[in-house]
This record gives C-alpha cells, structure tokens and sequence, in this order.
C-alpha cells in the first residue's frame, strides 16, 4: 500500500525543541483526540523562535512550512504550544522576563499574541490556539 502525504488533517502544531515537552506535547494532543490528525513543526522557542527578532533567520521556514502544510494537508487551524523554564524565552526576552512565574506568563501571553497576529496577517483563513505548557503538562491557553 502506497503513502500519501497529502490528505485532510486537523492542525499543524508548533513546539518546542526542548526533549522535556516532547511526551507532555504528545499526550496532550492525544488527550485531544489529535493522534494521526496534524503535521508538526519543532523549533526553539515554539512560537518564539518564529517570531521574535532574536531568531529572524529562522522565521521563513516556519512559514513557508506553515503554507506547504495547508497546501498538502489542509489544515484548519494552528496550535502553538511555548513551555515554561524555555531557554529560547530568556534569549529572546532575558533572564527578568522569565524570572518568576507571573512574568513568565506575561512574557508567553505576549509572545503568543504576537504569533496569534503574525498568523492572522499571513494566513487569515487559518483558526490559532496557543498555550503555556508547564513541565508536567498542564496547558494554560491563551486566547
């Protein structure tokens, strides 16, 4: 039986490099009835490293793997997933926005809000979801 890369999946779900969150990520999107159902895109800093100038060398590949995703899979919607105690997030924002939990909430909040606007402007048809996920996986979303 031959492959097909093409078909209607759900989602594309962005995430983060760090091996902490690769079960936690898996799991949470299992717990959302998503196994089989999305293509994943895993980067630094999740919707961070695609966004913020820190990491500007990398933003072209997030998108036009975005686009090539809705392209071939059809997807409706992006999930964005950041984590706590991200290294990307202290390189990109410094050590006193991510100092305590409050600011590191506040610092995601912002960085999502930033994706959430980026994906708007070049992919308008396209739902988002993001969330701060804390090391044992428990998801805050943003909206």
């Amino acid at each position: 039986m031959a492959w097909a890369a093409e078909g209607n999946y759900e989602a594309m779900v962005l995430a983060c490099i760090d091996p902490r969150l690769q079960e936690p990520v898996r799991n949470y999107l299992a717990d959302r009835q998503l196994k089989g159902k999305y293509s994943q895109f895993v980067i630094a800093g999740s919707a961070i490293g695609v966004t913020h100038p820190a990491f500007k060398d990398w933003h072209k590949a997030f998108w036009d793997n975005l686009g090539t995703s809705i392209q071939l899979h059809k997807i409706k919607k992006v999930i964005a997933i950041t984590h706590r105690d991200c290294g990307a997030a202290r390189i990109a924002f410094g050590a006193d926005k991510v100092a305590t939990a409050a600011a590191e909430t506040e610092t995601h909040g912002m960085a999502l809000a930033d994706f959430r606007k980026q994906v708007a402007e070049r992919q308008p048809a396209l739902a988002v979801e993001t969330g701060l996920m804390a090391l044992d996986g428990k998801i805050e979303m943003f909206a």
